[in-house]
């Protein structure tokens, strides 16, 4: 295995891992955004605040996304079986 082969896999990877991730921290971003801004509106400064509606948002979004999260799994892994034995051949 080349370095170049090693190296088209660690991108392959990390791209993988950040489209897997992508959801659950865009729905986090976006909810502490919002929950940011009322707070600064209403001068209410409570930092527990925040956590439960990112919890339920980042929980729903993981569950409305949960079948593309798999099927991304399922090609990366079928991707990385296909070149172990393109190796051992």
């Amino acid at each position: 295995m080349s370095i170049a082969e090693v190296l088209d896999l660690a991108r392959d990877f990390l791209s993988t891992a950040l489209l897997i991730s992508l959801p659950a921290l865009a729905a986090s971003l976006i909810v502490g955004l919002i929950i940011s801004i009322l707070q600064t509106i209403t001068s209410i400064q409570e930092q527990t605040l925040s956590f439960v509606p990112r919890l339920i948002a980042v929980g729903g979004i993981m569950l409305v996304s949960l079948g593309w999260i798999l099927q991304l799994a399922v090609h990366f892994t079928m991707r990385m079986l296909a070149t172990g034995t393109e190796i051992i051949r």
